[in-house]
């Protein structure tokens, strides 16, 4: 069993933020992640608020702060946490192939895709239905596709599959969108892009692969011969692994304070899986700076 002054569990913008600070201080650190390293900014075809760069992919935001934080010591592991659990003040961090201790604990896991919850949608994953458009859109190069939001996430979708899909439609289930109106006024200029508001995904046709959709448009049933669907209507947390009672808020959030930490002493949350209102990059890098200076101040 490994020991470490602090595991991270998530590398996202929060989780590697964290671990710069961390590493800086002399401080054992381990960052696990069980998917891809940027998390969901990793996804993000252009970010643009993100002070410093007028313009910038998330993988390349991401990878630049991988570096920094490797630089300053941090190690990296590709591993899925099962369990965390604490006995005698010492944390327990579980994986498939290693057991770890550590005296703190930064929760940087953000969240998992929010599902539609239609019939036959777990079926037809990967078969015309994703969740995540920059990593399946090239297998419908030439192809009729929609993408379902009405956030950054959509509206990225939407741009980053007009290079490759014949036409996409993007569905909102209201009139006004969470993305911001210069985006939405760029891709409705799209000639291979249809935005449909008002609008609602209510069957999924087909069986071994994703043949249409019929969609409530404003009242009317409406049927889409696409064949791939993207789905970017937000995400939910995902602490199936944590096996300490923590206090979480009505969503399933983390519940922290001004320092990061939860109501367990030594156990730090960061990023998106924490309770707040405005989650951005910059806001989830902010999050693993304060947690990772926490950790600093009681070595």
């Amino acid at each position: 069993m490994e020991n470490f002054d602090v595991v991270i569990i998530g590398a996202g913008p929060a989780g590697l933020t964290a671990g710069i600070f961390t590493t800086r201080a002399g401080l054992k650190t381990l960052c696990l992640e069980k998917l891809a390293v940027g998390g969901q900014a990793s996804l993000s075809y252009s970010i643009e608020n993100f002070p410093a760069y007028n313009s910038i992919s998330g993988f390349d935001l991401a990878s630049k702060i991988l570096e920094q934080a490797k630089l300053s010591g941090m190690e990296l592991r590709e591993e899925n946490v099962l369990s965390l659990t604490k006995k005698r003040g010492v944390f327990i961090i579980e994986t498939k192939s290693n057991t770890y201790q550590s005296k703190k604990v930064i929760l940087a896991c953000g969240n998992k895709a929010r599902k539609l919850g239609l019939e036959n949608e777990e079926q037809l994953i990967g078969r015309g239905i994703s969740y995540c458009a920059s990593c399946d859109g090239g297998f419908f190069k030439g192809k009729e596709v929609a993408v379902v939001g009405g956030g950054d996430t959509a509206v990225d979708d939407v741009e980053y599959l007009t290079r490759v899909a014949s036409k996409i439609y993007l569905i909102n289930r209201s009139e006004r969108f969470k993305a911001g109106k210069r985006k939405i006024e760029e891709i409705s200029k799209l000639k291979n892009v249809k935005v449909l508001t008002n609008a609602k995904v209510t069957k999924l046709i087909g069986n071994d692969k994703l043949e249409a959709i019929n969609v409530d448009v404003a009242g009317k049933n409406k049927k889409l011969k696409i064949e791939g669907l993207f789905v970017a209507i937000g995400h939910i947390p995902d602490l199936s692994f944590l096996k300490i009672d923590i206090k979480l808020d009505n969503a399933g959030y983390i519940v922290v304070n001004e320092d990061m930490q939860s109501s367990e002493k030594n156990l730090f949350a960061a990023g998106d899986i924490v309770s707040k209102k405005f989650k951005q990059v910059i806001t989830a890098c902010s999050d693993g700076a304060i947690a990772g200076n926490s950790c600093i101040g009681e070595k």
